[in-house]
């Protein structure tokens, strides 16, 4: 199975400029655990709701703070046709949740562990018979739970 069989969109903040209060409500209007951090078509970092804690717990302000102080500029990207298996090793091995999917310097979409969890956990026959949502209806589900304000 390749990575374009079960990416996701990709989340993107505006700039680097964007504060860290942007983002984190950006992340939480879209259900997401990261954001892709984009200068124009360029990828120039991404940043994880575990930045946004981390910047919060060092009494970073949020309302002035911006992304590109606290985002990872370094980021692993893999290509739509890199196995799910091989984007799980990358993932697992240097401790990431998200992956950026990058096809000819264009971004394309994002892997996550989730994403990768519920193909791995549809591999195997439940016993039970109960079948697994896709991730894009999760997903759905829970925005709706956001616009009811189910979850607070």
């Amino acid at each position: 199975m390749r990575v374009a069989d079960i990416m996701t969109s990709a989340s993107v903040t505006e700039s680097p400029a964007d504060t860290l209060r942007s983002a984190a409500d950006t992340m939480w209007r879209q259900q997401t655990g990261s954001l892709l951090v984009m200068d124009g078509d360029d990828l120039v970092g991404i940043i994880t709701e575990r930045d946004v804690m981390k910047a919060v717990a060092r009494k970073k302000d949020v309302e002035t703070t911006p992304v590109s102080d606290v985002m990872t500029r370094d980021v692993l990207t893999i290509s739509p046709d890199t196995s799910a298996h091989e984007a799980a090793r990358h993932m697992a091995s240097r401790w990431i949740r998200h992956l950026p999917v990058v096809d000819g310097g264009a971004v394309v979409g994002v892997v996550s562990q989730r994403d990768l969890v519920g193909i791995f956990a549809a591999m195997v026959q439940d016993p039970d018979g109960a079948q697994l949502a896709s991730d894009q209806l999760v997903r759905e589900r829970r925005l709706a739970r956001i616009e009811q304000g189910d979850l607070d």
